[in-house]
């Protein structure tokens, strides 16, 4: 693994990758993973890695020390967290970038659990969020009575792929987080490929980067990025759908293999 140290700001490579994990990154066959996986870490240098997520930061050190490469940044928490990562993969939230955040969830936790308390179609997650409140959704029972009763209490309800519900913070997401990360970092958004997936993703593939959902994304994604002039609908699944993205764009001078085949 390219020792951090030794690497440019993000400002000053050529691209950065900002992707969603689950069914982005993570998704299409192995040898695609390992095709893009490895133009990263030969091209590092040139080449930045964000991780814009619904994943917590221990999910995320527990990958990348289990071989997933790693990140120079999180956002992470669907836009809740914005950190750095160290060479031991650890995450470092950013003060100065979260302290917006903190203050529109003010501490809500507690009130958000009591009032969801009980609804159908809803199971609450067992990590120890700081900024959210997330639940595993049962589509056949949930009720969207609980979004209602989240947008009254001044929040902002999230419905995912049809599995997950996110209470977040009023106007905090993906997008609105990966955009102050790109400001703070002085990165020209020119130079940023956001892909992801599925709804959690929306914020980030219209936030104005360059943006490809991948092969396989949730229908009501698509739906909503198809006339979107900043967004490539790429064919292939997964991480082929990135790379295929990245040349389709012509992000940077060499180019990762993928399976042309779909």
């Amino acid at each position: 693994m390219t020792d951090a140290a030794a690497l440019p700001a993000l400002a000053q490579r050529t691209f950065t990758l900002a992707t969603d994990l689950d069914g982005t990154f993570l998704g299409g066959t192995d040898a695609d993973r390992r095709n893009l996986y490895g133009w990263i870490e030969a091209n590092r240098a040139t080449v930045g890695l964000v991780f814009v997520t619904g994943r917590d930061p221990d999910f995320i050190t527990g990958m990348v020390r289990d071989g997933l490469p790693r990140p120079d940044y999180v956002v992470g928490d669907v836009g809740t967290t914005i950190a750095e990562v160290a060479a031991d993969a650890t995450i470092h939230p950013l003060p100065a970038l979260e302290a917006e955040i903190a203050r529109l969830w003010d501490d809500r936790g507690d009130e958000v659990r009591s009032a969801l308390e009980g609804h159908a179609g809803l199971t609450l997650q067992p990590t120890d969020f700081r900024f959210r409140v997330s639940y595993d959704l049962d589509p056949d029972e949930f009720h969207p009575q609980s979004a209602e009763l989240i947008r009254a209490m001044g929040l902002e309800p999230l419905v995912s792929a049809d599995m997950y519900f996110d209470v977040l913070p009023p106007g905090v997401s993906k997008g609105p987080s990966l955009l102050r990360l790109i400001d703070h970092l002085g990165m020209d958004p020119a130079h940023v490929l956001a892909a992801g997936d599925t709804l959690n993703d929306l914020s980030m593939l219209t936030c104005g980067v360059p943006a490809v959902a991948v092969g396989g994304s949730e229908p009501a994604l698509i739906e909503e990025v198809r006339n979107h002039p900043q967004v490539y609908l790429a064919r292939a699944i997964g991480a082929a759908g990135i790379a295929e993205a990245i040349a389709a764009k012509n992000l940077h001078p060499s180019k990762p293999e993928y399976d042309h085949a779909i």
